[in-house]
């Protein structure tokens, strides 16, 4: 890094604004709450100080005129001015008015920093994040530190064009704070300049860039145990020596390790972590993202055990000693600010080496940052999310979701309760176990004394307005929750069945009567997660075959107006990793009960006709999963591979 003990700074510094700037005259129009729209020179009126006070601070009058901020604002934000100011601590009232609720805040910084004469910059976020994660190490940690906290980054170094030197170029989102051009000028930088960047941007940097650092997985090393400290063995009883086992899970390996997955997982939107040993004796860690398993690291240089034994040791409610049994349990750990939640699974599983005592253990990631609130944002296409729309605003009856599991069920149905919460109505669910905390509702927390049965019949005495079930798993719980839609209540519930009618089929083979199927269900949404295509590297099909595409339904029509989209393959595409796939949006088929679909079913006797029922939900306007999925690749969302892997044919 350049220094120089005689600090300068490139060309003319941007006029600082003064706390207590005097009064000017101001060049602004608007129009008054207390009286008639004012001439361009006119000095504010004085009415109880705080417009005096707005007119001497330059951005406030600033934001009056072009009608970012009220006189309300201006003489709430001044009375809390008042209270603040003091001899020694005087800060401008356009800060003050940067900290109301009701306001947007980027926009006064914009207007401060127009109004100082800072560039704004010009950044791409890729080449921003690569440059700072290059000269990192360019500054001292406790500088680095207080950059960061003061959202104070370096960008880029380009050629000064009167000097022909380089420059450091910085971004902030409030350049005029005195406390910023402190840290810039600790630095001892030759030549700087400091440009102002939306907050959005510096904060999307911040995170990107520092708290992407993963520090476990940096403790690691590439130095692996200079001694033996794999497991010793009883050759009589084929015990693993615990003492050993301990000695080796306490280094600072296995815990980095551990730490480091979890807090990668996390990082990389992953849904679970599996972890299990492979038939070399080898720790696997793989990652679930968008709905496929991928290789995140192999460890050779432990035993699995001790590995393990790290992960039983830091799950809630597992014993590392028991090695026979399944196990459920929970971690907790504070990442970004953010409370993450682990749910853990452990089952003893074959291992193709007889001394080594297998398990397979599946951490689900619960990060409430992913909780969805609207139902837009699930994907549904326009007719689906119209139908399903309409079912959960009637004021009592059932919506079933099916699908697989990790097809997005519990996700679609926390949007949809979202949908339907307000503080005049009470919302209770009953899930086993309670994936993600939603505000505003009661979650029901089942344990050994309260099972889902006798949890079902207590919220009928409970005075519930809406009710989730988690799952309909037995006749004794659909009756239950049948009982609740056919008495006033609004009920949301689950199935595992493969399509819409094959859930009314289900219903009825666990003994429910036909004429309470009929008469206590809204819908049947049967829901998929589909990967869209990246945008950035896919291509154009050169050769799509047409026979195939015909045999899967698609129209001539279709084929020769629509443009087929499939993977790219680029390991370079820095926006998918070379996946070829970025995200997941939801395909449905909604299956409304309308009066055909419930005279169908109440005429059933022995079974339920699923071909009959689907022929006339189609009639009645249901989009099936294959119509739907067909639908996104004509819109060149996804691949036909991904619409087959899905939906099938």
């Amino acid at each position: 890094m350049e220094k120089d003990s005689s600090f300068s700074a490139f060309g003319s510094k941007p006029e600082l604004p003064n706390p207590e700037e005097g009064p000017i005259k101001q060049e602004w129009r608007f129009q008054s709450d207390r009286g008639p729209v004012r001439s361009q020179t006119e000095p504010l009126p004085d009415s109880g100080g705080y417009l005096a006070d707005a007119n001497r601070d330059r951005v406030v009058s600033r934001l009056l005129r072009k009608g970012l901020v009220q006189n309300i604002h201006v003489e709430a934000s001044w009375h809390e001015w008042q209270k603040l100011r003091t001899k020694d601590f005087r800060v401008p009232l356009w800060r003050v008015l940067a900290i109301n609720p009701d306001l947007e805040s980027q926009d006064i910084f914009v207007e401060a920093a127009r109004l100082y004469a800072f560039t704004e910059a010009v950044i791409d976020e890729t080449e921003a994040v690569e440059f700072i994660n290059h000269h990192r190490n360019s500054f001292s940690e406790e500088l680095w530190t207080e950059m960061v906290e003061h959202f104070v980054l370096p960008i880029r170094r380009e050629t000064d064009m009167v000097s022909g030197e380089k420059k450091w170029i910085f971004v902030t989102h409030d350049p005029t704070r005195p406390e910023v051009h402190q840290i810039i000028q600790g630095l001892r930088l030759r030549r700087f300049e400091l440009q102002f960047a939306r907050k959005s941007m510096v904060g999307m940097l911040a995170s990107d860039s520092f708290l992407g650092r993963n520090a476990f997985l940096e403790g690691l090393g590439e130095q692996g145990p200079t001694v033996d400290m794999g497991l010793s063995y009883d050759n009589e009883e084929n015990l693993v020596d615990e003492n050993v086992l301990e000695a080796e899970i306490s280094r600072s390996h296995l815990i980095n390790l551990f730490e480091g997955a979890l807090l990668e997982a996390v990082k990389l939107g992953a849904s679970d972590l599996h972890i299990y040993p492979d038939s070399d004796g080898h720790i696997q860690i793989h990652f679930r993202i968008d709905g496929e398993l991928s290789e995140w690291h192999v460890e050779k240089r432990f035993k699995p055990e001790a590995f393990l034994a790290v992960v039983k040791d830091n799950s809630m409610n597992v014993d590392r000693f028991d090695r026979d049994i399944a196990q459920d349990g929970f971690i907790q750990r504070w990442m970004d600010d953010v409370l993450i939640r682990f749910r853990v699974s452990v089952l003893p599983i074959a291992s193709a080496q007889q001394d080594v005592h297998a398990e397979s253990v599946v951490i689900r990631v619960l990060d409430d940052r992913k909780i969805l609130t609207d139902l837009r944002q699930i994907g549904l296409l326009d007719d689906a999310y119209a139908r399903f729309q309409k079912a959960i605003r009637q004021p009592h009856g059932m919506i079933i979701l099916t699908g697989p599991t990790g097809s997005g069920k519990s996700t679609t149905l926390v949007a949809a309760l979202h949908q339907v919460v307000t503080p005049k109505v009470n919302v209770l669910t009953v899930e086993d176990p309670v994936e993600y905390l939603m505000r505003g509702i009661r979650q029901i927390k089942l344990g050994p004394r309260l099972g889902l049965e006798g949890a079902l019949r207590a919220i009928l005495r409970h005075d519930p307005d809406v009710v989730m079930v988690g799952e309909m798993r037995d006749k004794e719980t659909a009756d239950l929750a049948i009982k609740l839609a056919n008495t006033g209540h609004l009920t949301f519930s689950t199935l595992h069945t493969n399509d819409a009618p094959s859930a009314v089929s289900r219903l009825f083979k666990m003994g429910v009567e036909p004429f309470l199927i009929a008469y206590a269900i809204n819908i049947v949404v049967a829901q998929r997660l589909m990967r869209k295509l990246c945008l950035t590297c896919r291509i154009p099909d050169p050769n799509p075959d047409f026979e195939f595409l015909r045999h899967l339904g698609f129209s001539d029509e279709d084929l020769y107006q629509a443009t087929f989209y499939q993977t790219g393959g680029f390991d370079s595409c820095k926006t998918c990793g070379g996946n070829g796939y970025k995200g997941r949006r939801a395909v449905a088929e909604t299956m409304l009960f309308t009066p055909k679909v419930r005279a169908l079913i109440l005429s059933s006797t022995n079974s339920i006709d699923e071909h009959e029922l689907r022929k006339t939900a189609v009639e009645e306007g249901m989009t099936t999963l294959q119509n739907a999925a067909r639908q996104l690749v004509l819109d060149g969302e996804t691949s036909i591979e991904e619409a087959i892997r899905v939906t099938g044919t």
